[in-house]
């Protein structure tokens, strides 16, 4: 496995520090931001180290000559929007953006892309794999004439009051990927695998990792702690972050030495991306880099 961090924590920082970064802390790759510039919806959104609207070959060229200089790679380009949102102007624009940063993965000779395939939240699951099935087939497509994979995370976008009651992706379980891999069964479209999201969704996050093992393109080390007492004081059709928190890797209840061996066990030799959201350790720069430090600290025990 490549071990590397989402770029997004270190907002306000240029690729080169980024880059630096990671080649200073022992890292191989980084999944690097490419948000449109402007302001963020939500929290990591907005984030762009790698600017696909003004990308150029000349441009790719200084990125790939000082990823190689550094001695890392990019392991993804990352954009997470909303590509199904039910406001048509917004879809729009999401829709066109990815298409950028599907462009500039191929440029880069990258050719991964990770991202939602997203969600209309008022409407329920049927509605919104019909939905699905007339936005996607076309994005996966393009991609594939490029030559780029589509890594789809399996966040559910659920946390709170702005996201009820169905949240912003529909790529939430292994029960609906079987359904939207039957519709685009395209081998260029697959899986970023977050075991957290299936902590808090009180889900098997071992078992999905056989079944889909060739769909798996990327993966999340990031950690949820589930709050019991508040659980059983909230319930589960609480909000989310009523009961439960994001934390590095280590701090929270996925079983890291479980699921690295499972990743062992089927194979996986592809980028592993360390990806920080724990409010503990954003209050400056100096905490930003220990968090990363920290997790990768943690998880050597099991990849070394």
């Amino acid at each position: 496995m490549k071990l590397g961090f989402v770029s997004a924590i270190l907002d306000g920082w240029s690729f080169e520090e980024v880059a630096a970064v990671a080649a200073d802390n022992g890292f191989s790759c980084v999944e690097a931001a490419c948000w449109p510039r402007g302001r963020a919806e939500r929290r990591y959104a907005g984030v762009s180290h790698i600017n696909v609207d003004g990308l150029t070959d000349e441009s790719a060229a200084a990125i790939n000559g000082l990823c190689r200089e550094k001695g890392i790679s990019i392991s993804a380009l990352a954009f997470y929007p909303n590509v199904m949102d039910p406001d048509a102007e917004k879809r729009s624009h999401a829709v066109s953006h990815l298409k950028k940063v599907i462009g500039a993965s191929a440029r880069l000779g990258v050719n991964m892309v990770t991202t939602f395939v997203g969600r209309d939240q008022r409407r329920g699951v049927e509605e919104n794999i019909e939905l699905f099935h007339d936005i996607w087939p076309p994005i996966i497509e393009s991609a594939e004439k490029q030559g780029v994979r589509i890594a789809i995370e399996n966040c559910p976008m659920l946390f709170g009051g702005d996201q009820w009651p169905g949240g912003q992706n529909l790529f939430t379980s292994p029960k609906i990927w079987r359904r939207l891999f039957d519709i685009i069964p395209n081998r260029n479209f697959g899986i970023n695998y977050d075991p957290s999201h299936f902590v808090w969704q009180m889900m098997d996050y071992i078992a999905p990792l056989y079944e889909f093992r060739h769909r798996i393109f990327h993966v999340h080390f990031k950690d949820i702690k589930l709050y019991r007492d508040r659980l059983r004081d909230a319930g589960v059709m609480a909000y989310p972050l009523e009961f439960m928190s994001p934390k590095l890797p280590g701090l929270g209840d996925v079983d890291w030495g479980a699921f690295i061996s499972t990743l062992n066990d089927i194979g996986y030799e592809g980028p592993a991306c360390i990806e920080v959201e724990d409010r503990a350790f954003e209050g400056s720069r100096e905490k930003i880099l220990e968090s990363i430090r920290l997790s990768k600290r943690y998880l050597d025990q099991f990849l070394v």
